[in-house]
């Protein structure tokens, strides 16, 4: 009961007794609740006292509320992008509803999205990267809370965009490559010549522009990284 007292005198608000009643048998001892549903009511409530409706919806409002390094948060957040991926609109806009419902940040979310847009969709959809970076930028500019609305749009395009991991996995790949050959010399057809003695070498001799030989070095010379789908409707 002191806590509340105190509480309220910070907030600069009253609590009629049906509130308040409701507020102690809610927090049940809590005091963390109990602080959490008044800060959320002072804010629903721009009035001096506080009344039961407001206890309620904030309490049902901190219900919602996850920590942002919790499990709930990376569940969340999982399934989010599980959904997109799956081309499940219904499901995606589900999760990010709780997601801002929950205060979770626009840009987290916003910028998941972009990474999406390259690691899934790629090159079957390429615009998609143009509108996920649009979303973000939304949300930098107009911020909650309007902005749900602009990943709202995002959300449902990612999801129903043909789905293509070629890029991302070839860059997996490559990336395999690197760490286990170090850096394997450049052929000595493309690399620059700013120098006579590196010209004697042999350096850029015999370079053509649109050659097809391989630009790989010898040792991977016939290594593919980027494989084309045939079918980049397929998830």
């Amino acid at each position: 009961m002191q806590i509340a007292e105190k509480a309220l005198k910070s907030i600069r608000k009253k609590i009629d007794k049906q509130a308040l009643a409701f507020l102690l048998e809610a927090a049940n001892g809590d005091c963390r609740i109990l602080l959490t549903t008044l800060e959320i009511a002072a804010g629903i409530n721009p009035k001096p006292t506080l009344k039961l409706p407001d206890i309620e919806q904030a309490f049902q409002k901190k219900q919602l509320l996850y920590d942002t390094a919790g499990e709930e948060h990376y569940n969340t957040i999982s399934a989010f992008i599980k959904s997109m991926r799956a081309s499940q609109p219904d499901a995606a806009l589900y999760y990010l509803a709780r997601m801002v419902e929950a205060g979770e940040d626009s840009l987290f979310i916003a910028r998941r999205m972009v990474i999406f847009a390259s690691e899934d969709v790629g090159m079957a959809q390429p615009t998609a990267l143009v509108v996920a970076n649009e979303v973000f930028k939304s949300c930098e500019v107009i911020g909650y809370p309007e902005c749900a609305i602009n990943l709202a749009h995002g959300v449902v395009y990612l999801a129903l965009a043909k789905k293509d991991r070629s890029a991302y996995d070839g860059l997996r790949l490559a990336q395999e490559d690197v760490r286990r050959f170090g850096n394997l010399p450049i052929p000595l057809f493309i690399r620059n010549a700013p120098t006579k003695l590196m010209k004697e070498l042999g350096y850029g001799k015999g370079y053509e522009k649109y050659s097809q030989a391989s630009f790989l070095p010898d040792k991977l010379r016939e290594r593919k990284y980027y494989i084309m789908k045939k079918d980049k409707s397929g998830l």
